[in-house]
C-alpha cells in the first residue's frame, strides 16, 4: 500500500446568527487533531488580545482589494466598512497536509463558495426553532431589542437556504451536533473518489 496523504476537507459550516456554529467549530477541533479552522483575512485593526495568524490574518486595505483581482479568496465581504475574506492558498496548504479545514461562515459567504466550483462538504446548522434561536440571541445579553429583531428576520431568511447545503446539522445539544458532523466527515471520507486509490491497490496486489 503506497503512503501519499489522503487530501483533507474543506467543510463550509455555516447557518445563521446565534445557531452556535462557533460553540460547535470549537468543539469539533477539541475532538479532532486532524482537523483546523480556517483563519481570515480583514481589513479590520486587531482587538486587544488579536493575534495576526492565529485570530486573523490583519491586511491594509489596499493589499485586500489586490488579493481580490487576484482571485486569491474562496469568498469575502464587507462588513461596517472592513473587508473579510477566507484566503485561497492557506486552506490549500492544510487539505495537501491531510487536514480538514472548518470555514465557520455566515450564509452569504457560504454561498460564494459554493457557486465557486470548490470541492467542499456543506453544512447547515440549524436550531429546533425560531423560539429557541430568538432565546440564545437573548441570551448573549450584548444586542439591542432592535438587532435582535433584525438578527431574527435575517435568520428566517437564510434558513430557507438550507436546501443548496449537502447536510443539515440540527444544534439542539452542543455534543450530538459534534457527533453529527464527525458522522458526516465519516462518512465522505468512504465515498469512493476518496476510495479509489485504496481500491486500485488492492486489486493491483492481487
Amino acid at each position: 500500500m503506497g503512503n501519499e496523504q489522503t487530501r483533507g476537507l474543506l467543510i463550509v459550516l455555516s447557518g445563521p446568527s446565534g445557531t452556535g456554529k462557533g460553540t460547535v467549530v470549537r468543539a469539533l477541533l477539541d475532538k479532532r487533531a486532524d482537523t483546523v479552522l480556517s483563519v481570515s483575512a480583514t481589513t479590520r485593526a486587531p482587538r486587544e488580545g488579536e493575534i495576526d495568524g492565529v485570530h486573523y490574518h490583519f491586511i491594509d486595505q489596499k493589499t485586500f482589494l489586490r488579493l481580490i483581482e487576484e482571485n486569491a479568496f474562496l469568498e469575502y465581504a464587507e462588513y461596517n466598512g472592513n473587508f473579510y475574506g477566507t484566503p485561497k492558498a492557506a486552506a490549500e496548504a492544510q487539505l495537501r497536509a491531510g487536514r480538514n479545514v472548518v470555514l465557520e461562515i455566515e450564509v452569504q459567504g457560504a454561498g460564494q463558495v459554493m457557486n465557486s466550483g470548490a470541492d467542499i462538504l456543506s453544512i447547515f446548522l440549524a436550531v429546533p426553532s425560531m423560539e429557541e434561536l430568538e432565546r440564545r440571541l437573548r441570551g448573549r445579553g450584548t444586542e439591542d431589542e432592535a438587532t435582535i429583531r433584525s438578527r431574527l428576520a435575517l435568520a428566517k431568511e437564510e434558513m430557507k437556504q438550507a436546501f443548496r447545503y449537502q447536510y443539515v446539522v440540527m444544534n439542539d445539544v452542543v455534543e450530538d451536533a459534534v457527533m453529527r458532523i464527525e458522522t458526516i466527515i465519516k462518512t465522505e471520507n468512504m465515498r469512493y473518489p476518496r476510495m479509489e486509490k485504496t481500491i486500485m491497490e488492492v486489486i493491483e496486489s492481487c
